[in-house]
């Protein structure tokens, strides 16, 4: 299974960044998409974006849960759930999805992340609505056995050694995490903990399915070679039938205040290099101080956005001390998001001498805040980076369902161009201010060990 939460935290990208139209100041406001959407009768909101380059279409389910709604001591539960969405249904037999998809030429996958979990099939349009029964089939007809369940279990535990247990990149990104956050599950691992994959059983599993997976808890995206017009009478045939469902409600808990500052240091042998990073927590587009969210991404860009952003230029190209440096911030998190830097020494200066160039920059951007001119140019680059994102049947579809699995909208994504295009220079210092000034971070050190 694909799983991109394991990249989001050195990524930095913001789903939404990457789904902004080239916008020149004062030029006209397009769609990014064009996107239509309606909603069933059962409340399943269903997106479509348009694409006719190619009779293909990309069939994607959303569900508003992921690793941040399970319960305690069921970490894990919500990934461990996506795995075994792939055995039988009431109607059909254990394989039988995966088979009749890949027979008709189709790809498959699924992945789960803090905020959702979702499912999706690339296919020729004229299978479009084979796929569609079947998705249909397991949102609510799922059937598991014990010995399914037993079986799946290892091939999680088997994903967590070898995605998390045995990379110390990604143990250290866990480890953290899980100081990062005092309070909100963010900090708890979307995989899960070992011992509470271990703990969790066939019928946890199907009252956490019960519970979240319903038509009035998804969305339904479709893009590719296909109008709504053309999708409406299909989703209404297989997916309006699907009784609506109990609401829930997703309550989290809140994060306090965070004050002191924290260290992560992780040594291990098998680190071929160091690596620094630090991070603040930081408002998204649904969390916090949301007014400083489009200023952030726009800083991101300023400090860590490629060859000429102002970490990589200092630390890489002026001082000649770091092999690489850049910035990260993602605002399409439903909870608190992070904000921070990261560099790698390069083989014979010292982590220290890094980190302390890397502070340098912090400060002066505290001090003296950004230049109108890199504002300017950070936001042309932003939107001129994805001027292709409609070419792609992946992009719309991925920011569009994600938009709305988040809470947010299709508005929120058509326009983004503009509430880029209006961020200041006083927006941004002001947002720079209000994350980096605080003295509550996460310092994280990845270090080789001598080898026994």
């Amino acid at each position: 299974m694909l799983r991109p939460f394991f990249l989001r935290f050195l990524t930095a990208i913001s789903l939404l960044t990457a789904t902004a139209l080239a916008l020149q100041p004062g030029a006209a406001v397009a769609k990014v998409f064009g996107a239509e959407s309606f909603t069933l009768a059962n409340g399943l909101t269903v997106v479509v974006v348009p694409n006719p380059r190619a009779p293909v279409v990309k069939h994607m389910i959303w569900y508003r849960v992921g690793g941040a709604d399970e319960g305690a001591g069921e970490s894990g539960i919500a990934h461990f759930l996506e795995h075994l969405m792939f055995k039988g249904t009431q109607q059909r037999p254990a394989g039988e999805f995966s088979r009749l998809v890949a027979k008709n030429g189709g790809r498959e996958n699924a992945f789960t992340s803090y905020d959702y979990t979702a499912y999706h099939q690339t296919i020729a349009k004229d299978r479009l609505e084979m796929v569609m029964a079947l998705e249909a089939e397991r949102m609510t007809g799922l059937v598991i056995t014990s010995d399914e369940v037993e079986r799946e279990r290892l091939v999680v535990l088997e994903e967590r050694r070898t995605r998390t247990d045995n990379n110390p990149s990604s143990r250290l990104r866990e480890q953290m995490a899980a100081v990062q956050f005092y309070n909100y599950p963010y900090r708890r691992p979307v995989i899960g903990w070992e011992h509470e994959i271990r703990a969790l059983d066939r019928e946890r599993i199907l009252a956490f399915y019960r519970r979240w997976y319903a038509p009035n808890n998804a969305v339904l995206v479709v893009a590719g070679d296909i109008t709504a017009a053309e999708l409406k009478p299909l989703a209404e045939k297989h997916y309006g039938a699907i009784p609506v469902a109990a609401p829930v409600v997703r309550v989290r808990p809140d994060e306090p205040p965070q004050t002191a500052a924290r260290e992560v240091v992780l040594r291990d042998p098998r680190v071929p290099q160091p690596s620094w990073s630090r991070s603040w927590l930081a408002p998204s587009l649904l969390w916090g101080a949301r007014e400083h969210a489009y200023a952030l991404e726009v800083l991101a860009e300023i400090l860590g956005g490629g060859a000429t952003a102002r970490l990589y230029r200092a630390l890489v190209l002026d001082a000649g001390i770091a092999d690489g440096a850049g910035a990260f911030y993602d605002s399409s998190t439903r909870g608190p998001s992070r904000f921070g830097f990261y560099a790698s020494p390069r083989r014979e200066v010292a982590p220290e001498k890094v980190e302390q160039e890397a502070e340098a920059e912090i400060a002066k951007i505290l001090a003296n805040g950004v230049d109108p001119d890199e504002v300017a140019r950070a936001k042309t680059r932003m939107k001129a980076a994805a001027v292709l994102a409609r070419d792609s049947l992946n992009t719309g579809a991925q920011t569009l369902g994600a938009a709305l699995a988040l809470g947010l909208t299709v508005e929120d994504v058509e326009s983004w161009p503009e509430r880029i295009d209006a961020v200041t220079p006083a927006q941004v210092n002001a947002a720079a201010r209000f994350v980096l000034a605080g003295s509550g971070h996460v310092t994280g050190r990845l270090l080789p060990a001598a080898k026994e």
